[in-house]
């Protein structure tokens, strides 16, 4: 059909997976501010909160109204959380999230993504991981960001700004909710690109070109499965929703 057919090709399947990955993240904070509370957001203000900015990303109503149901799912024993590790190709450490009434259901897709790409399941891993809380946005500079979280009176442990000008901080989990509020009380419409209690690797792994076009494609796999809610990993790489 041609180069141009390719090509269009080619990008659609970019804007499909950044779009998969966008509502991965929105679904399982979603889920994990509802699970927190009453799944309600008229009863839940965090819930409502995170919904709203869900919206204004324009995240599906179906990916809302499912991460609210999985919640409901787990608060009345229907669903469980199961965690799978591994590596993917290039020796990347591997940490799938899962939410599940089917346990060997999810096991088996999730093996598959796995042994499709060239990756294999089933080793520790989590040891390479801290549990951090992580804030990353871009609409405060680093002195603004530090006065606010000064006069909260939240605790940080890092502090820094990459070279596009995102702002990045990272805190004990226990300090999560005071951080954001110290952030949002200094400027309330602050936008996070990424925010919440989540697995920081101690080390990072650089790939070449063909372990990391391999390791992408276990990534999306991955995002296209119902039970998955979250992956951490240590490669150094951009994401396609991030390029």
């Amino acid at each position: 059909m041609g180069r141009a057919h390719e090509v269009r090709a080619a990008s659609m399947a970019k804007t499909a997976a950044a779009k998969s990955s966008k509502y991965a993240k929105w679904g399982k904070e979603i889920f994990e501010a509802a699970k927190a509370g009453v799944p309600d957001p008229e009863m839940n203000l965090k819930l409502k909160n995170v919904i709203a900015r869900a919206k204004k990303d324009q995240c599906s109503a179906d990916v809302i109204k499912r991460a609210i149901e999985k919640a409901k799912g787990v608060q009345s024993g229907a669903s469980k959380e199961t965690v799978y590790e591994g590596y993917g190709n290039g020796n990347v450490a591997v940490i799938v999230e899962c939410l599940t009434d089917n346990v060997n259901r999810t096991y088996t897709e999730v093996r598959t993504a796995f042994n499709k790409t060239g990756g294999s399941i089933g080793s520790a891993v989590s040891y390479m991981f801290n549990r951090k809380a992580r804030f990353v946005f871009d609409g405060m500079s680093e002195d603004e960001a530090m006065e606010a979280l000064m006069n909260g009176e939240a605790d940080f442990e890092d502090l820094s700004t990459n070279e596009d000008g995102f702002v990045t901080i990272i805190a004990d989990p226990k300090d999560n909710d005071k951080v954001r509020e110290a952030l949002l009380a200094a400027k309330p419409d602050l936008e996070f690109e990424a925010e919440g209690v989540e697995l920081v690797p101690t080390t990072y792994v650089k790939l070449d070109e063909e372990s990391e076009g391999k390791f992408k494609r276990m990534l999306s796999l991955l995002r296209e499965l119902d039970d998955v809610q979250a992956i951490h990993h240590n490669a150094d790489i951009v994401e396609d929703d991030e390029e």
